[in-house]
């Protein structure tokens, strides 16, 4: 596959916080091998045993979870899915046919990102917590740039009133204030 390089692996100076060996990684459902998953502060990278591999940026990287589902997949794993294309040429672009007036195109992909999904299969199943948390803290140092309302939360609660220009009436409600209320339905 052409996105599979040789590079070193990350080290300690690079913010490594988690190196698992003997870790298979797949790509789309295609098994790429066996090699060492490292999870450092500036990039998820795997590489074989010859040095060959891939890294991800944290950017690119929509989504991680350990899944235990054994339905979807044999083994427990590190999934991670990416917002990019790996492994394929792009696709030729396709002729363009002249719509009628007013008429919308529906089968647009223009607004579709590609997504590629990995998943790491460590030989140790115990080790799954510890990658996770560590992609955890890792992705927490990259905040999504487009994510316009992590930008508004500094780790205190939100206030609507700030925000919104709305008011909240924060009176306390008593108990049985409302039984007399008329009911008109």
């Amino acid at each position: 596959m052409s996105f599979l390089k040789s590079f070193p692996p990350p080290s300690p100076e690079d913010g490594l916080r988690q190196q698992q060996p003997d870790t298979e990684a797949v790509l789309d459902g295609k098994g790429l091998g066996t090699g060492t998953l490292y999870i450092a502060e500036s990039r998820l990278s795997w590489l074989d045993g010859s040095g060959i591999g891939f890294s991800l940026d944290y950017p690119t990287i929509s989504l991680h979870a350990v899944s235990r589902d054994l339905n979807a997949y044999p083994q427990e794993h590190l999934y991670v899915m990416v917002n990019a294309r790996f492994g394929e040429e792009e696709p030729k672009e396709l002729k363009e046919t002249p719509m009628a007036e007013g008429e919308e195109d529906e089968d647009s992909d223009e607004d579709i990102e590609p997504i590629a999904e990995f998943r790491f299969v460590p030989s140790d199943k115990s080790a799954l917590e510890a990658l996770f948390a560590a992609m955890c803290e890792c992705q927490a140092l990259h905040p999504d740039p487009e994510d316009e309302d992590s930008d508004d939360y500094d780790g205190e609660e939100y206030d609507v009133e700030a925000h919104d220009g709305m008011e909240i009436d924060t009176t306390p409600t008593v108990a049985g204030q409302f039984e007399d209320a008329d009911v008109d339905h």
